[in-house]
């Protein structure tokens, strides 16, 4: 019960992440922390306005979300519309450009995420002065990683435009395949810078693990606490960032489910409202909401994967999991680790598709098969798992959407996140300094949140009000 002496502080707008969101800290009279949650102020409702839409347009509407992810939501909506007009496999052109995209995709926004939003925090520390703790502060001390930061998400918006047509809201992917190919003009351009992306990324690779290993006790408790993973995984168990099956493991690393397809999430993953927040929370099915939610992202499709199917990367891997002796890491921070591994698995994948002469074929489109009316796809956005959910009818007007974003599958942990950091850091101090909110959004931060995708729970948010007596105890209360 909140007593009337509880004193709420608001951190808003939190910074540093795509969208808008804040967090409320409720403090009793001992200045001990009651309550904190990480809140999403704003309903788009995308799942209704394109609803009476037709399907085919879903790959240019749905990128409208968000500015950040377009290309993840451009895919998963192509690969659904794929699945509609009965195309279950694409021509190896068709594949390979869409792949090379969301390679590109990976590429810019884990390195937009890591030198821009979050290096400031690790190279400065949490409680360093706001004028330093931004990437003009990291310009000013650190500017060869700076630089590597700007020229590594340039290298990446220019594979994303080679193979959609536009850096933003592009149009390469449409029903059935691609509509062009790789011009060898476009190759021989990206392939000229291919070499120095891959000697960056072997940097930020070590940039992560250093800092990791060199805090590892710090990290080990900072918002540091046992999760489900959920990822898609190819057949044979590789990290597979574009298709798969869905794999889910706990915390120690025991499977609860395997390969299932994405035709088939209802029967794994559920979602919760509460009545607090736009933002819905997913949950294993098999475990139920109490027990059963799960991280997704960086950090679980590393920790969830058998193999990285290139070779730096996987080494990389080797020597992250070496950390907890094979075992899935829980720690919070370690995101950054795992992130830097997945930059760097997309670069080798973008040489190795450089080089590939199918990216210059001609047979764009594969043949359309059987019709159907609903159809699911899911792709591993920067954030994690991304679902997309359409039903059509027979006159290919979407009649229901479902997008369960990664930010969303994220939720519980990035609360749990802020409750604990808000225990650990503010809890009791006679002073609550600016420094300390920051470690709230460091933890935030980690998971590299992008709120706009985020905001989809369906009906109204209530209007509580409250009659509070001097002792705490509650008078009256009325809800609309």
């Amino acid at each position: 019960m909140v007593s009337a002496n509880t004193r709420r502080i608001v951190i808003e707008p939190v910074t540093r992440v795509e969208g808008h969101g804040k967090v409320t800290i409720l403090l009793d009279e001992q200045n001990r922390v009651e309550q904190a949650r990480l809140h999403i102020v704003e309903f788009r409702g995308f799942e209704r306005f394109i609803q009476g839409r037709p399907f085919w347009e879903l790959p240019v509407l749905v990128q409208r979300l968000c500015g950040i992810c377009p290309v993840s939501h451009h895919l998963c909506a192509a690969k659904a519309v794929d699945g509609i007009i009965g195309v279950d496999r694409l021509t190896p052109t068709g594949e390979k450009m869409r792949r090379l995209m969301h390679y590109g995709q990976m590429f810019q926004s884990h390195a937009l995420h890591f030198f821009h939003l979050s290096s400031p925090d690790l190279l400065f520390g949490f409680d360093a002065p706001v004028a330093q703790r931004n990437v003009i502060g990291v310009i000013a001390e650190h500017p060869d990683l700076a630089v590597q930061g700007v020229m590594m998400r340039k290298f990446g918006q220019e594979v994303i435009k080679a193979t959609a047509g536009k850096k933003v809201h592009g149009t390469g992917a449409i029903p059935g395949g691609i509509n062009k190919n790789l011009s060898l003009e476009e190759r021989d351009t990206l392939l000229a810078e291919i070499e120095q992306m891959l000697e960056w990324s072997r940097k930020a690779v070590a940039v992560a693990r250093d800092y990791t290993l060199r805090n590892l006790e710090t990290v080990s408790g900072f918002a540091a606490f046992d999760s489900n993973h959920v990822s898609l995984v190819r057949a044979d168990g590789a990290m597979d960032l574009y298709h798969g099956g869905l794999r889910a493991i706990d915390a120690q690393g025991n499977r609860i489910v395997d390969h299932v397809s994405p035709l088939d999430y209802l029967s794994v993953i559920g979602e919760e409202v509460r009545p607090w927040s736009y933002m819905k929370f997913p949950f294993l099915r098999q475990l139920g909401p109490e027990t059963g939610w799960y991280r997704v992202g960086p950090l679980a499709r590393v920790n969830a994967c058998d193999f990285i199917d290139t070779p730096e990367a996987e080494a990389s891997r080797r020597e992250f999991m070496g950390v907890t002796n094979g075992r899935p890491n829980n720690l919070t921070m370690a995101y950054h680790w795992a992130r830097m591994i997945e930059l760097q698995h997309a670069c080798e994948k973008m040489q190795e598709l450089l080089h590939d002469p199918d990216l210059q074929g001609d047979d764009l489109i594969a043949p359309k098969g059987e019709r159907r009316g609903e159809y699911v796809a899911m792709i591993e956005a920067p954030r994690g798992l991304l679902t997309h959910h359409y039903q059509v009818d027979e006159n290919d007007q979407v009649t229901m959407a479902n997008l369960i974003v990664s930010t969303t599958c994220n939720n519980e942990p990035m609360n749990r996140a802020v409750q604990a950091i808000a225990e650990q850091h503010l809890s009791g101090k006679p002073e609550i300094t600016e420094g300390m909110l920051n470690h709230i959004e460091v933890g935030i931060r980690a998971y590299d949140p992008c709120l706009s995708c985020a905001t989809h729970a369906l009906g109204q948010m209530p209007l509580t009000v409250k009659l509070v007596a001097a002792d705490g105890s509650v008078l009256d209360e009325r809800t609309k």
